[in-house]
C-alpha cells in the first residue's frame, strides 16, 4: 500500500519533533539517527573546515622542524606537528559518518569550496612564531573547541575530548617556549615581542566574524552544535589571556585593551574585519602557498593511496574461499 501524503507528513513531522527533543534534552545524535538535511550539511561544513585546519596548520610549523635549536624542541615540534596530523584524521572520520567521504573533503578543500581557519594563511617568520602559534593559536582553538566536546553530534563531540586535551599540551609547550626566550637575550624578547604583535589581531578572527554578522551562529547555536556565541568566545580568550601576556612579561597591541570593572571583563578594540574578509576569500599572504603544498602532497601521494587500494583488495579472500559454519578458517 503506498502511503498518502498525509501519512507521509505526518511522519516527517514525527522525525523532527523526536530531533528537536533530543536536542532540547542536550542529548546526542548518532550517524544512524535521522537528522534534517540542513543539520547535516551544517555539520560537514563545520567539521571539515576544523579537519582541513589541523591538515593546514601542519604547515607553518612543520617549516621550522629542521631549524629547531636543540634536539628536545625538535622533539616537542615534532610530536605536535604529528598530534596536528591525527586529529584532522579523527575529524575526517567523524564526517565520514555524515555520508562523505575523506577523498570528497581533501578535493573540496583544493578546489577552494571549502576554507581553514584564516590563521593559517599567516607565516611564521621567526622562530618566536613557534611559541607564539602554541601560546595564542592553540590558546584560541582551546577556548573555541572545549564547548565543542558538548556538541549535539555524538562523534564530533567524542573526538573533541581528545583533541581538546592534546591541543591543551601544545598551548602549554608554546606559552614554555615563549617564557624560555623572555628569560634569554634582549634580541630574543624582541623576537617574540614583535611576534605576539604580529599574531595577536590574526588570533582573535579565529573565532569567526561578530555575532551580528555571523550568518551561522544562531542556527548552529538552537541545534546545539555550537555552544557559545563567537563574541563569547572571544571575550573569554582575551580575559584567559591577558594575565598570561602580564606573566609572560609581553604588551599586547591594542590601546583599547583595559579592565572593565563594571562589566567584570577586558574591554578590547575590534580586528580589522576587512582583512579577515580578504583572507577568508584567499587574498591573505599564503593562501595561495598553503592550498599548492596541500595539493602538491596530494598528487605526490596518489601511487601510495593506489598501491594500499590495490592490496586491500587483494587481501579480500575470493567467495569460494570463505570457510563454511563452523570451520576453522586457513592460516
Amino acid at each position: 500500500m503506498t502511503a498518502t501524503p498525509e501519512a507521509s507528513t505526518d511522519a516527517q513531522q514525527e522525525l523532527l519533533d523526536h530531533f528537536e527533543a533530543t536536542i532540547r534534552r542536550y542529548d546526542r545524535i548518532e550517524p544512524r539517527d535521522w537528522m534534517p538535511e540542513k543539520y547535516r550539511s551544517t555539520l560537514v561544513r563545520q567539521i571539515a573546515q576544523h579537519a582541513h585546519s589541523e591538515i593546514i596548520g601542519m604547515q607553518p610549523e612543520g617549516n621550522w622542524i629542521t631549524r629547531a635549536p636543540s634536539l628536545r624542541r625538535k622533539a616537542i615540534l615534532l610530536a605536535k606537528v604529528q598530534d596536528e596530523a591525527g586529529h584532522g584524521l579523527y575529524l575526517y572520520s567523524a564526517c565520514e559518518t555524515l555520508g562523505v567521504s575523506r577523498r570528497q573533503l581533501t578535493d573540496r578543500l583544493i578546489n577552494g569550496t571549502q576554507k581553514y581557519s584564516s590563521i593559517f594563511n599567516y607565516p611564521a617568520l621567526s622562530y618566536a612564531d613557534v611559541g607564539t602559534i602554541g601560546w595564542l593559536v592553540d590558546g584560541a582553538a582551546i577556548c573555541n573547541q572545549v564547548p565543542l566536546c558538548r556538541t549535539s553530534y555524538g562523534p564530533y563531540g567524542r573526538a573533541m575530548i581528545r583533541i581538546c586535551k592534546e591541543e591543551s599540551f601544545h598551548q602549554r609547550q608554546g606559552y614554555e617556549l615563549l617564557m624560555t626566550m623572555m628569560g634569554g637575550t634582549d634580541e630574543q624578547r624582541a623576537m617574540v615581542q614583535e611576534s605576539v604583535d604580529r599574531f595577536w589581531w590574526p588570533s582573535l578572527m579565529m573565532f569567526g566574524p561578530p555575532d551580528a554578522e555571523s550568518p551561522n551562529t544562531q542556527q548552529s547555536m538552537a541545534w546545539g552544535i555550537k555552544r557559545d556565541t563567537n563574541d563569547e568566545l572571544r571575550q573569554k580568550f582575551v580575559d584567559m589571556t591577558v594575565p598570561q601576556a602580564k606573566a609572560l612579561g609581553v604588551s599586547l597591541p591594542d590601546p583599547e585593551l583595559r579592565w572593565n570593572d563594571e562589566r567584570g571583563q577586558h574591554d578590547f578594540g575590534q580586528p580589522d574585519w576587512a582583512e579577515f574578509a580578504a583572507v577568508v576569500k584567499g587574498s591573505g599572504p599564503c593562501n595561495a602557498q598553503r592550498i599548492a603544498h596541500r595539493r602538491r602532497a596530494d598528487d605526490e601521494g596518489a601511487w601510495v593511496r593506489a598501491a594500499a587500494t590495490a592490496f586491500a583488495r587483494r587481501s579480500q579472500p575470493a567467495a569460494g574461499d570463505q570457510p563454511a559454519a563452523g570451520e576453522e578458517p586457513a592460516r
